[in-house]
This record gives C-alpha cells, structure tokens and sequence, in this order.
C-alpha cells in the first residue's frame, strides 16, 4: 500500500539567495497564470496538460526567465486549477478563472535535490543551496517519522513565503504493509464513531473523551498576546508577531496529533476498520464566528487520522452531520427539543424514552450508525456492519450487543493527557 506523507521545513536562507527565490515565485506565478489564460479561452476549457504544454511551453519559456522543469511544473498547478474548477461546475458548484497570487512555486527531483540537512533549488539564475531548520532529533515530529525515514522516498516539495521565512512542504511517499491486512476477513466489519466538538475536541462511540481546554486556553492566550503586540504597533512588535504566530501552529500540531494517535489507538484496540466523522464541507458555516479557529483544527484532526489509520489499514470517512445531535442513538426519535442549547452544550434528554447519555457521546454513536447506514445502502446490503460502544455495539438496525467479555465499565474513558468529561456517564 502507497502512503503519501507531507512534512513542513522552515528554511535559512541567506538574503541574496531570497532574492532569487522572490524573482523565480514572481516567475513562477506569471507563467502558471498565462496557462491558465490560454486554457479558460472559449466556452470549453482545455484541461489537457499534454495539450497545454504543446500550446504555451514556447512562450512561456520566452516570456519568463524560468528553466524547462519549472515552466512544466507551472503548467501543471495550471492545469489541476482548471480541471478542479470543471469538476465543481459538474456537481453544479460555482467556479471562478483560477489566479495565483499565493508566493508559491513547486518544485520536482528533476529541479531541486533534497538531502538530510539541506536542499538545492533552482532559480531563474541557477541553483542555490537552503539550509533546513529542523526540531530537536530527540522528539517524535513528522521530520523524524517520514523525512528521516529511509522507508520514505522524497518525491517534491512547494515552496511557500509566509510571515517573513522561507517553509519548504516536501512531499514524502512509502509502499507500507498494512498490519491489518493478514489478518483476514470475516465478513464483518466495525465503525467507530467519532463527534467533534468545542469543549470537547473529540468524543467516540466507545465513551473516550478528548477535552479541549487546553487547547481552548492556548488559542485564548496567544489572541490576547498577538492583539497587545498589534496595538504597540512597532517593528519588533511585528516580530514578535511571526515567532508567536510559529509557537501557536506547534503548539495545535503536537495536541492534534497526540488525539489523533489515540483515536487510531482507540480504533485498533475496538477492532474498528472504519473511523467515522462528520463532514466537514462548509463546516466554518456551522460554527459560531468566533470558532472559526476550531474548524481549521478539526480539519488538521481529520486529515492527522486519516493518514495515520491508513497505515494500519483503517479508513477515515465523513458522513453528514445532519440531525446527529439530536436523535436519539437509542430509540432513534430525533426532535430539536431533545438536545435544548439554552442549558449547556453537553445536555441530551430524549423526549420519547427518557435517554440522557452525554449529548457528545450520544452524537458520537448516531454519526457511527449514519456511517453504517450508508455503508448497507452502498453495498446492497453486503457484509454486517456495527457501531463499537464501550460496553458492546450497536447493528444496522440500533440493536445493541453487550460485548462478551463486559466490555467497559461504563464510565467515560478519556486520554491520558486530557480531562474529564463533566462528570456524565455514557453507559448503555
């Protein structure tokens, strides 16, 4: 199985040396947005990236000071523009002409070597040499796991100038065995349930909470220290601003990625071939406006347990959020009034059958059975499906199974770097 992997690498570079790298991104973007021009042309657009090279390489390797691999790489980020915004015209989703503004420019093996420490690039006045600026050896980061990993090959990087610096995103791949993949099928197959949320981060259908506090109070203090270095208004302020802004985004990455490798624990300890999530298309619509910062979160969550389950050969999927917080995952009688907003964000009281589990954990379980659900309908009916719980699961039909060794206690089960979940029990 082919696993792809992108780690982040901040780079040194010396000023003349950025210099050249500001002239090629400037470069970079001219070409890529001329492509992008010749193939909007008339009323069918040319997707064709064999056809776009025919049609534009002599020019723009005319019009630009770019060398041969680059001008292909820019027709490339061209072409997937225009092929994407075709592809939502198709499912009936508006699309503008695409325009590259980003200061960005990637680069392939054919036009840059990538080694432990450094990496040559080319410019539009030869190739240069950048130095990586790496985190302690001693930790456990995406550098160590995939960049200084000889099982995974370097396949390309984009370059990126964000806040002043210079951040390569090298692109990393690696033929890995699944550890689940010997051992067989038996026609079964388990869904863990996973609901995201603002006071707690991530709750499962087995009654594991991840608390977010931590990260809420992180994401409180360093708006107020990013707000009081914008009113001093000085250089050094400003300065202050980026080294903040790159101690905040470590800070969210080393928490989101420690949740998501205990959700992927928690599935592999379930015998769970399938997280569930909810989708999170058009998600910062559904949040408050002052949690916009959540939405980019969970979608780092998302895409953290998405790689690391597939490594062990378990599939992350979304599934529509749509009534998840209030049915009932007992009974299945679903009313707005079951999950009442005015008392707290954790009350669930089903109104049919009197159910009060932890409103998280009860949405928790419903995204799992909707998963399920779509699952059966997908397949024909195919092969059982059920929702692991932490005392047993549920079936298709919201059925539950006690587990045959008793399964948990019945208690909410959290991390051991996180909180408690208020106190409510998520005992069937």
């Amino acid at each position: 199985m082919e696993v792809r992997r992108t780690v982040l690498v901040k780079l040194d570079v010396a000023d003349s040396d950025a210099s050249l790298l500001h002239e090629t991104i400037s470069e970079f973007l001219r070409a890529a947005n001329y492509v992008v021009g010749y193939a909007w042309k008339g009323e069918y657009k040319t997707t064709s990236k064999a056809k776009l090279q025919r049609e534009t390489y002599d020019d723009v390797r005319a019009e630009t000071r770019l060398q041969a691999n680059l001008v292909q790489n820019a027709r490339n980020k061209a072409a997937d523009a225009v092929q994407s915004a075709v592809a939502r015209w198709k499912q009936g989703d508006y699309a503008g002409k695409p325009h590259f503004t980003a200061p960005t420019l990637v680069y392939d093996k054919r036009c840059a070597t990538f080694n432990d420490d450094h990496a040559t690039l080319s410019t539009v006045e030869g190739r240069i040499t950048v130095n990586y600026v790496l985190p302690d050896e001693s930790r456990e980061t995406p550098h160590s796991e995939y960049l200084f990993n000889d099982d995974y090959e370097v396949t390309g990087a984009e370059l990126h100038y964000r806040n002043g610096e210079f951040y390569l995103h090298v692109r990393t791949k690696a033929d890995v065995e699944s550890e689940t993949a010997d051992k067989g099928n038996d026609g079964h197959s388990t869904v863990l349930g996973v609901d995201l949320g603002i006071e707690n981060v991530a709750v499962t259908s087995t009654g594991t909470f991840w608390n977010g506090s931590e990260l809420n109070h992180w994401h409180r203090e360093f708006e107020k220290r990013r707000g009081s270095l914008q009113q001093r208004g000085t250089r050094a302020a400003h300065e202050n601003i980026q080294s903040v802004g790159r101690t905040e985004t470590g800070r969210y990455d080393h928490f989101l990625h420690t949740v998501s490798k205990e959700l992927v624990a928690e599935a592999i300890e379930n015998g769970c071939e399938v997280i569930a999530f909810e989708n999170l298309t058009g998600i910062r619509k559904r949040l408050p406006p002052a949690k916009k910062f959540h939405a980019w979160a969970f979608r780092r969550l998302f895409d953290y347990v998405e790689y690391k389950a597939k490594i062990v050969g378990i599939s992350a999927e979304q599934v529509s959020p749509a009534y998840t917080s209030q049915r009932c995952s007992k009974c299945g009688f679903t009313h707005e009034d079951n999950r009442p907003t005015s008392d707290g964000q954790d009350v669930f009281e089903c109104f049919k059958c009197g159910y009060s589990p932890h409103a998280d954990y009860n949405a928790a379980k419903n995204i799992g059975l909707k998963y399920l659900r779509s699952a059966q309908k997908s397949s024909g009916g195919g092969a059982p499906v059920n929702v692991r719980l932490n005392r047993g699961t549920l079936n298709v039909n919201g059925d539950y199974v006690p587990a045959a060794d008793g399964g948990q206690n019945g208690s909410p089960r959290e991390s051991p770097t996180l909180h408690e979940a208020n106190g409510h029990a998520v005992s069937e």
